[in-house]
């Protein structure tokens, strides 16, 4: 062999180390401190030497049984998508491609596979046999932008399209790939969620914006919620109405979490808050977890019934949206991710004392 062959050779051997392989078990980066505005104990999950984050806060990214969730991260060169152990703190890679968008990822209803986008092409994966297919590939012309979400029945991903200014919602079978377009709009469409137990789909406009369609494409309809922008939403459980904060325009206004019965146009008010700027709930919907973007920048419980908060923690984020708070399925504990303490990393804490638990 020759001098500049050995070269080439451990050039790749060191690449392949530096960006990991599928299936690799990598040791537990996760510590714990106490809050210094609380003193609670919080759990720092990954390293923040690399980016961690959650899956799109719409999407299904805990386990069922809330030991174990999927996140995206950089930890072995490249974004991946990683089965993150909630109690050993150990982490799996599970993909190796280019191109990974990890808001994408989503687990499918089973708990056995999952999806994402990665480059203009979607893929479901085998979580036992780490197997991946491609199920569909944008046409050309259109790139993959805006989002995607599996639907609580499991049999379609929803995802948004764009070419030039327009955007477009597709629907893809999760059998055989099949797609077909359900809408096309002027403008950017995000955030595509399935409605439960309905064949509806709710959308986003930015944030100043909410609209819901029916899954064949007839009656598109602008939500009449409350005027101002709006933050995260998302259906309840049962699907009967949307979740989501309020920005008014009045700037000295708080901030509220606000509750939208599609069919009966209903909007009323939850209660104010400490100035969210992103929320999760509970199962029930009882309790809400919440990420201030006020001078405090803090994680809060907020409880439906007189609508009254607790801090739990500092976020310290830059961007207090980005935190994207959230329960396990169980409502036992909230997850969030923060930038405090270097690069985006992921963050939990126990809340068993504080909520009561949920099924699954």
């Amino acid at each position: 062999m020759t001098r500049r062959r050995l070269c080439l050779s451990a050039l790749a051997a060191t690449r392949l180390f530096a960006e990991g392989r599928k299936g690799e078990i990598l040791p537990s980066d996760a510590v714990r401190y106490a809050d210094p505005l609380t003193e609670i104990e919080v759990y720092r999950l990954t390293k923040p030497d690399y980016t961690s984050t959650l899956t799109a806060y719409y999407n299904r990214g805990i386990a069922r049984n809330s030991g174990w969730m999927l996140c995206g991260s950089d930890r072995t060169g490249s974004p991946q998508g990683f089965r993150l152990d909630l109690k050993s703190g150990e982490m799996k890679q599970m993909t190796q491609i280019e191109g990974l968008d990890p808001s994408t990822l989503t687990l499918l209803p089973d708990n056995r596979s999952f999806c994402y986008l990665a480059g203009r092409s979607l893929y479901i994966l085998n979580d036992s046999n780490l197997k991946e297919r491609a199920l569909y590939q944008a046409p050309e012309g259109w790139e993959p932008a805006g989002g995607m979400s599996v639907g609580p029945d499991g049999t379609h991903v929803t995802l948004v399209e764009r070419r030039g200014e327009t955007s477009r919602l597709r629907m893809v079978t999760l059998g055989q790939g099949a797609a077909r377009t359900v809408i096309e709009s002027p403008f950017p469409m995000s955030a595509p969620m399935a409605r439960p137990m309905r064949a509806q789909i709710l959308y986003r406009q930015g944030g100043e914006a909410l609209w819901m369609v029916n899954a064949d494409g007839t009656q598109n309809r602008k939500l009449r919620v409350a005027a101002g922008g709006i933050g995260t939403p998302n259906w309840s459980t049962d699907g009967k109405t949307v979740l989501y904060l309020n920005f008014p325009e009045d700037r000295t206004q708080l901030n509220n979490l606000r509750e939208f019965t599609p069919d009966t146009g209903v909007d009323k008010m939850i209660g104010k808050t400490s100035q969210f700027a992103a929320f999760g709930a509970n199962r029930d919907a009882s309790v809400f977890v919440g990420a201030s973007r006020n001078t405090s920048r803090a994680v809060l419980l907020l409880l439906r019934t007189g609508a009254s908060e607790r801090t739990m923690c500092e976020h310290k984020a830059g961007n207090a949206e980005a935190v994207a708070p959230l329960f396990s399925p169980d409502s036992q504990r909230i997850y969030f991710q923060s930038d405090r303490h270097g690069k985006a990393a992921i963050y939990s804490m126990h809340v068993e004392r504080l909520v009561e638990k949920t099924e699954a």
